[in-house]
């Protein structure tokens, strides 16, 4: 049964992070427009391109970790690639958990903490 849960927690970071990438590398100007407003006055004022390119790799890399991870518990059992995958999803929150209150954003951080509860829960699951 855990292996169930583990496989739908991942499944649930997948499409998380490949989502959140896809829209970010589709609408590239449009996150930079509105990246570069919501850090204005930050320490990220000036890095918003490049914060968000960083940002765009470890989701990316996140999501397909997550779904090889899926893939390899399904035919050998192994768990390696899946908690990979639930332990970059938890840094890359963590680094939208920091940049949403260093732009005080409360409530974007508050969000983020939903996300995080799912993959803390699937690394202890996969380790």
């Amino acid at each position: 049964m855990e292996n169930l849960a583990s496989l739908f927690v991942l499944f649930f970071l997948a499409i998380t992070f490949l989502q959140s990438g896809y829209d970010k590398y589709t609408d590239w100007n449009g996150n930079i427009t509105w990246l570069t407003e919501h850090f204005s006055g930050t320490i990220f004022a000036n890095k918003v391109p490049i914060s968000l390119k960083t940002l765009l790799a470890f989701e990316i890399i996140a999501g397909i970790l997550c779904i090889v991870g899926m893939i390899e518990m399904s035919i050998s059992g192994g768990t390696t690639f899946g908690k990979y995958g639930a332990c970059l999803s938890c840094v890359t929150l963590l680094m939208l958990l920091f940049g949403q209150r260093i732009a005080k954003d409360y409530d974007g951080a508050r969000t983020i903490v939903i996300y995080f509860i799912p993959a803390v829960m699937g690394v202890y699951w996969l380790s």
